[in-house]
C-alpha cells in the first residue's frame, strides 16, 4: 500500500495545558529519528510496565531545528497521571516551555502527534499526524 500525503485545513485552535511523560534528548539531524523511534519505545514499554494509561497519543515534539547542526527534541505520550521517579523519563507540561531567542529554529512548542495507534498500523509512512505549533499565549479572561 502506498502512504498518500494530505495536507488538512490550517486552523488556529485553542489548547490547554497538558500533562505528558517525555524523554529530551539532543541528536544530529542524521540519523535523528532512530534516536527518536528507540525513545519512543522505551517510552511505550515504560508506560506499559507502570501501568499508566495513555491520554492521548504518543508525539515528537521540537525545542530547536538545525538540520545542520544539532536538534533538540523530546518524544513524548500525554498522560493524566504523574510518571514515577526515572532518571530519564519526566513528568511535563504540554506548551508552556520557553523559546530560546538566539537560536533560529527555535520554539515555544512545536510537536507532531502521532494519531494512528501504532499497535493497529506499524508503518510509520500510513500514520495520521497532527502538527501544532504554538503562535501566541492566550491572553488574560479568554
Amino acid at each position: 500500500m502506498k502512504a498518500e500525503t494530505v495536507i488538512g485545513p490550517v486552523e488556529i485552535v485553542r489548547k490547554v495545558d497538558r500533562p505528558y511523560a517525555g524523554i529530551r534528548l539532543q541528536t544530529p539531524f542524521l540519523g535523528m529519528f532512530a534516536v527518536a523511534n528507540r525513545a519512543l519505545k522505551e517510552l511505550k514499554a515504560w508506560s506499559k510496565a507502570n501501568r499508566l494509561g495513555d491520554a492521548g497519543p504518543y508525539f515528537l515534539r521540537y525545542y530547536h531545528c538545525d538540520m545542520t547542526a544539532i536538534m533538540d527534541i523530546e518524544a513524548g505520550f500525554l498522560t493524566g497521571a504523574a510518571p514515577p521517579d526515572h532518571p530519564r523519563i519526566k513528568h511535563l507540561v504540554l506548551m508552556c516551555s520557553a523559546v530560546d531567542p538566539s537560536k533560529s529554529e527555535s520554539y515555544v512548542c512545536r510537536y507532531e502527534a502521532y494519531l494512528t495507534d501504532y499497535r493497529l498500523e506499524p508503518r510509520k509512512l500510513l500514520w495520521d499526524v497532527e502538527l501544532s505549533i504554538k503562535i501566541a499565549a492566550p491572553t488574560a479572561g479568554r
